[in-house]
C-alpha cells in the first residue's frame, strides 16, 4: 500500500519523526480503530486519529447531540443539535480529512452485539462514560486479543491506562466494581488532555513507535496540575483474566 502525493505532503512532519517514516504511516493507512464514544473523550480521540492518517474509524454511538454536550464534545456544534452523534462525527472528520474512511455504528453497546460491532478492528478505543459498557468493551477486547485504550474523566481529574491481555491486568483487575452512576461534572479541557492522550496511546501501539503505559495507571489532577502514574497489578480472581476464568 502506498499514499498519494498530497497524503505524503499532510503527514509529512509526522514522518520526519524517527523510526516513523513511509512505513509508518502506510501502517496507519491499513489500521481499523474503533472507538466507543463520539462525546468528550471521543471528540479528540477522533479528530487526532483522523488527521494523523488512520485508514479507517469505526465511530460508535447510539445517542443525539444537546445542547449541553458543546462545552466539551468538540467533534460537534450547534448546528448539529439532535443528529447522531456518530453521524455528526463522521462529517467533522471527512471535512477534516478526506483520506479516511468513517464507519458509523448508531447502536447502544450490548452484550449481545459488543463482538459484531468491534468486528475486525485492531484496536478499541474506550471514550464511554459509565462502566458496565466498559466492562463489556473488555471483555470483548481480551476475546479477540486487542488492546483497549482505557480513558476516563471527571471535573479536571482524569485517568488513562493502556489494557492489552494478557501482557497486563484488564479493567476488571484495576476496577473490581463500577463506580455509582452519577451526573458527573466536567469541564471541556479536562477530555481534550485525557482524549489526545488516549489518541497517542493508539498512535504509538499502531506504529510501534514508543512505549505504551502498559500495566500502569496515569492520574490526573487538573485542579494541582499534578500527573502522576502508579503500578497496576493482575487479579488472580478476576472474573474476566483472572486464573479461574482462564480455566474455565
Amino acid at each position: 500500500m502506498r499514499f498519494s502525493d498530497n497524503e505524503a505532503k499532510r503527514y509529512h512532519r509526522q514522518i520526519l519523526i524517527d523510526g516513523w517514516g513511509e512505513e509508518g504511516q502506510i501502517k496507519l493507512k491499513k489500521s481499523k480503530v474503533f472507538i466507543a464514544g463520539a462525546g468528550g473523550l471521543g471528540s479528540p480521540v477522533s479528530i487526532y486519529l483522523a488527521i494523523a492518517g488512520i485508514g479507517k474509524i469505526i465511530l460508535c454511538d447510539f445517542d443525539t447531540l444537546d445542547l449541553t454536550n458543546l462545552n466539551r464534545q468538540i467533534l460537534h456544534d450547534h448546528t448539529r443539535l439532535g443528529l447522531n452523534k456518530a453521524l455528526s462525527g463522521k462529517l467533522t472528520i471527512e471535512n477534516m480529512n478526506p483520506h479516511v474512511e468513517v464507519k458509523t455504528i448508531q447502536e447502544k453497546i450490548l452484550p449481545e452485539n459488543v463482538d459484531n460491532i468491534i468486528n475486525d478492528a485492531d484496536i478499541v478505543v474506550d471514550c464511554m462514560d459509565n462502566f458496565q459498557t466498559r466492562y463489556l468493551l473488555n471483555e470483548s477486547a481480551i476475546k479477540k486479543r486487542i488492546p483497549l485504550v482505557y480513558g476516563s474523566i471527571r471535573g479536571m481529574d482524569g485517568m488513562l491506562s493502556f489494557i492489552q491481555h494478557p501482557e497486563t491486568p484488564c479493567l476488571r483487575c484495576i476496577f473490581p466494581e463500577a463506580p455509582p452512576a452519577e451526573l458527573f461534572p466536567v469541564v471541556g479541557a479536562t477530555p481534550g488532555i485525557i482524549g489526545t492522550l488516549q489518541a497517542l496511546e493508539t498512535i504509538k501501539y499502531l506504529t510501534g513507535i514508543g512505549f505504551n503505559i502498559k500495566g500502569k495507571l496515569l492520574v490526573m489532577d487538573g485542579s494541582k496540575m499534578e500527573f502522576r502514574i502508579f503500578k497496576i497489578y493482575k487479579d488472580p480472581k478476576c472474573p474476566v483474566c483472572g486464573d479461574k476464568s482462564q480455566s474455565t
